[in-house]
């Protein structure tokens, strides 16, 4: 016994079509957005760095700014312009403090050093017995020692590149910094429609997550605050209790290395790595107790970050310390001083978004 074959639908070229021509203007629509979201992304590139430091500044004066306007009796536009002229002040300060006394540094090197007179000791012998480089470093040595310009001639092609390097890192710098500028600017002017801006922003989240969507703005902004306490505002304590201590002991670029310990308590590495040595070079160049007083007092100071970032990173947020401090660190290494706030962010919502997981798993 057989089966009957099933009956065949027929053809329908027309029923075809009809689908086919929907389709395929969804696909052309699609093309062309895709099209202008991508010019847009191209004329917008060069100020992405501008709109989100603008967005993390105005979070991070924003108590400030209600402070001043509620001194003010209201007045938000004027507490946003003194708000906004204070953190200019307050960066372009100490950074012209710093040129200041870098073109003062240089200045007193050339006075105090004839590059053309310089000269270098004869190479120990001993340098020979080094493996695989002891040969070609006596013959540098050697020649240095007796012809200081025909070495430095020698090794100026070699040096190029790292000229060419070094210019570049300055110029990127200076881009970097004039962009900072403007970002204090435009975050001037986010601080007056912030309930807004932050009402609009929580109603896009909540398309996103009905749920949650608010209580992820405001992590946002709880996070952006935490970190700049915990990790800008004890760097800059640790660097400013520092350089009183260069100041005050007279400790030759006390400038330089007041900045040089903001940087790296910034970016994590820890002021320790260059106070410690300025400590060691106080016991062979000043007298005992003055070396003793100053070690007393840069101790404390070497390890202040290390006791107060915890404590504040973890203050106000139910997301834990580690997960904000391998934030910090993490988005520091990957995408510089902007991953230093991203990181914390983007680890923090995850993690809030994992127990939120959990706890529906659970309770299911």
């Amino acid at each position: 016994m057989t089966n009957p074959e099933p009956a065949r639908v027929p053809h329908d070229p027309e029923s075809a079509d009809a689908l086919t021509a929907p389709l395929t203007a969804v696909a052309i629509r699609l093309g062309a957005l895709a099209i202008l979201l991508y010019w847009a992304s191209l004329l917008v590139r060069p100020f992405f760095s501008i709109a989100i430091w603008s967005v993390l500044i105005a979070v991070v004066l924003h108590p400030a700014f209600k402070w001043t306007t509620n001194r003010l009796g209201g007045r938000r536009r004027l507490a946003a312009t003194l708000v906004t002229v204070a953190g200019l002040l307050v960066i372009m300060g100490p950074v012209a403090w710093l040129a200041v006394d870098l073109v003062d540094s240089v200045h007193l090197i050339s006075e105090h050093v004839d590059f053309a007179s310089l000269t270098l000791p004869p190479a120990p012998e001993t340098v020979r017995k080094w493996p695989l480089v002891g040969d070609s470093i006596y013959e540098f040595w050697s020649l240095a020692s007796t012809n200081f310009k025909a070495a430095l001639a020698e090794i100026t092609p070699q040096l190029k590149p790292l000229g060419t390097t070094l210019l570049s890192s300055a110029a990127n710098t200076g881009i970097e910094a004039l962009k900072f500028l403007a970002a204090i600017i435009v975050a001037g002017f986010l601080l007056p429609p912030a309930p807004s801006l932050v009402a609009a922003a929580k109603q896009f989240a909540r398309k996103l997550s009905p749920a949650r969507g608010a209580h992820f703005i405001d992590l946002t902004g709880a996070t952006i605050r935490t970190v700049s306490r915990g990790v800008i505002g004890i760097s800059a304590l640790q660097a400013l209790l520092a350089g009183l201590g260069l100041v005050v002991a007279g400790v030759p670029g006390a400038t330089l290395i007041t900045s040089a310990a903001l940087i790296l308590g910034i970016i994590q590495i820890g002021a320790a790595i260059i106070l410690a040595p300025v400590v060691i070079w106080a016991w062979f160049a000043m007298p005992t107790t003055t070396a003793l007083l100053f070690t007393a007092y840069m101790l404390p100071v070497m390890i202040v970050d290390n006791v107060l970032r915890p404590l504040l990173l973890g203050r106000g947020l139910r997301v834990p310390t580690l997960v904000i401090l391998v934030g910090v660190i993490g988005g520091t290494l990957a995408y510089g001083i902007m991953g230093l706030f991203l990181g914390p962010i983007v680890l923090s919502v995850i993690w809030e978004l994992a127990v939120a997981w959990i706890g529906e798993r659970e309770t299911a």
